[in-house]
């Protein structure tokens, strides 16, 4: 096939007018997956008998009237497929089939996506930059000496490398947006609440959400209106309406945000976004957050502590392999959060977090009386080589200090492509809205993406 649609109307009218079969675009992918991913590793399981069944049964009756008809579609391999393998990117359910499938999966199946397979991810998501899959490291489509962000490395690198249309990943701490940035897509991280998580492998039960990511604006928000409302099985989700569009918007601006290790390409970036943004008459003002600076450390101790709670399932015993299977980052993380929680140690590390959590919780109230939107980094530096972090987990911690400000407040965030760095690698940035003002962000998007007249880009 040449000239491969990036967007999902561009593959649906390209189906409805028989420029190509579902069967065909299916090929496409597949072939795609076959000469790149050995290289590249960015699938552990390929699903496609699923993948042609579906594309023969979309072109049997050719309608492609469905959200997602003919939509080539990967999953992060923390979502539960019946009958095809899941393993968390952990050799502890290296041979686990599930009985059933997440409620993401169902409703992007149930919408007329084609399924290609399961992704390479951080084990258990617990990850910066993709290298902790017990699998070996995702290698970024752009430059494979640099990362693709994590923990939905495969996420990411499926899509800016054409192996699939849209992927689904997850976001505990950044772990959709930080892929997007660092492979030229659109990501988002929802807000708590608004996408079942029935069916998901749980890193961390109050900071996870459903990701997305695609080349698009308009594409993103096609899946979130997919994927969104309660399914009766998780407990945290409600139904909510398409809010009424403002028209006319303000953003705002955290001077807490330029801190000290903040590369010189990513701040320069985000004067660019301001200029744009008041270029087409929207009003950008600079506002304060206190807290911000407390964001790493309150992440790194309630989520460590949900961590080291959801992994004691894993014992060798009900399912998967023994504990010694767990990886490094997953044996760092189970120590750090039973040490919090532990009888001593509780008061004065997980008790003080969860109340520093809720003054941030209030920062971000106040910012939303002001602004309607907050213009942020998702990364203090461009795409990293692969191992320049690894010797030094602090460090890495340290890339989540734009990211995790929207898990721990609930709030949902929109990674959206800006431009290139030096090393011809992608840079990009997010906009945080109040709760449930996923539409909003993807106005937003779309008038900044217009303005700077943005064109998806594959890298391979």
């Amino acid at each position: 096939m040449k000239n491969i649609p990036l967007t999902i109307k561009e593959t649906q009218e390209g189906l409805r007018q028989k420029k190509f079969s579902a069967v065909e675009l299916t090929e496409f992918y597949l072939n795609q997956i076959k000469k790149y991913n050995k290289e590249f590793n960015i699938f552990l399981t390929i699903t496609e008998e699923k993948a042609y069944a579906k594309a023969k049964e979309l072109d049997k009756y050719g309608k492609f009237d469905e959200p997602l008809s003919g939509v080539a579609v990967s999953f992060k391999d923390i979502f539960l497929t019946k009958g095809v393998r899941t393993t968390a990117g952990s050799k502890i359910l290296e041979n686990y089939v599930p009985a059933y499938s997440a409620t993401s999966v169902k409703r992007v199946e149930d919408a007329g996506a084609i399924p290609l397979g399961k992704l390479n991810c951080d084990a258990f998501a617990h990850g910066a930059s993709g290298e902790n899959s017990d699998f070996g490291p995702t290698l970024n489509p752009w430059n494979k000496e640099y990362v693709p962000g994590g923990s939905s490395s495969g996420s990411a690198a499926s899509v800016s490398s054409n192996m699939s249309l849209v992927s689904l990943g997850s976001d505990t701490g950044g772990s959709t947006r930080q892929p997007a940035n660092f492979c030229n897509l659109v990501g988002l991280k929802p807000t708590y609440g608004a996408i079942p998580r029935y069916g998901v492998i749980s890193m961390s039960s109050s900071l996870d959400t459903v990701g997305t990511l695609a080349h698009t604006v308009d594409d993103i928000e096609i899946m979130f209106d997919v994927l969104r409302g309660e399914d009766k099985l998780d407990g945290t989700v409600k139904d909510f309406d398409k809010p009424k569009i403002k028209s006319k918007f303000r953003l705002g601006i955290a001077k807490e945000y330029f801190i000290n290790g903040l590369d010189k390409e990513v701040e320069k970036m985000i004067e660019e976004v301001k200029k744009t943004y008041q270029s087409v008459g929207i009003d950008v003002i600079e506002l304060s957050l206190p807290h911000t600076k407390y964001m790493v450390p309150v992440y790194y101790i309630i989520q460590p502590a949900e961590v080291s709670s959801n992994l004691g399932r894993f014992d060798g015993i009900r399912y998967g392999n023994n504990r010694n299977s767990f990886g490094s980052e997953a044996k760092r993380r189970i120590m750090l959060g039973s040490y919090v929680l532990s009888a001593g140690y509780y008061d004065a590390y997980y008790d003080k977090a969860m109340r520093v959590r809720s003054k941030i919780i209030q920062d971000f109230d106040k910012a939303f009386e002001l602004v309607d939107a907050i213009i942020s980094p998702v990364s203090p530096t461009p795409p990293f080589k692969l191992g320049a972090n690894t010797s030094d987990p602090l460090k890495m911690y340290l890339e989540d200090v734009f990211t995790t400000t929207s898990n721990l407040v609930g709030i949902p965030g929109l990674a959206l492509p800006s431009t290139f760095s030096k090393t011809c690698l992608p840079i990009g940035f997010q906009l945080l809205g109040p709760r449930f003002s996923e539409h909003q962000l993807f106005e937003l998007g779309k008038i900044y993406h217009k303005a700077i007249d943005y064109k998806p880009k594959v890298a391979i």
